[in-house]
């Protein structure tokens, strides 16, 4: 569909989860219809990210240290955990300073078909070798904002 991925799969065989989707179906988790978060609030949501030091001596560390310290939690999830916990509502936005396509493309499924949205650090789509950040979809846009205006 226009070079968009149609369809993702993460596994996680330690703990015994794997996610799925396909464009239009909606995302499952080991079978289970899996959502965003409904949290509308950066101060009520836990942000995800690859962690500090992965964002040290980028353009979008100050963003990333106020939203950290204006949301309710931080955590460093790495990878394909942070976007997955996005999807299946258990944080509100996951952060990376730098994905390659191979790395975003099947999450990326997963995230929009539970109704999230991922977008890079300023909005424009994902691409190979740049930002990615996943959201409940909610809090997407002033998460953006944020980014657009520390950058």
């Amino acid at each position: 569909m226009d070079g968009e991925p149609v369809l993702g799969v993460a596994s996680a065989p330690a703990l015994g989860e794997r996610y799925e989707a396909t464009r239009g179906a909606g995302a499952l988790c080991n079978g289970r219809a899996i959502h965003v978060s409904q949290v509308a609030s950066v101060h009520e949501a836990l942000i995800s990210s690859t962690g500090m030091h992965s964002l040290l001596g980028t353009p979008w560390v100050d963003a990333f240290v106020s939203l950290a310290g204006d949301a309710s939690r931080s955590r460093g999830f790495g990878d394909f955990w942070g976007h997955m916990l996005v999807a299946r509502g258990s944080a509100e936005a996951m952060i990376e300073p730098q994905l390659r396509t191979w790395d975003w493309a099947a999450v990326k499924v997963i995230v929009e078909e539970a109704g999230g949205r991922m977008t890079q650090l300023d909005g424009s789509p994902v691409a190979d070798r740049q930002s990615v950040l996943s959201t409940n979809g909610l809090l997407h846009d002033r998460i953006v904002a944020r980014f657009r205006a520390k950058n």
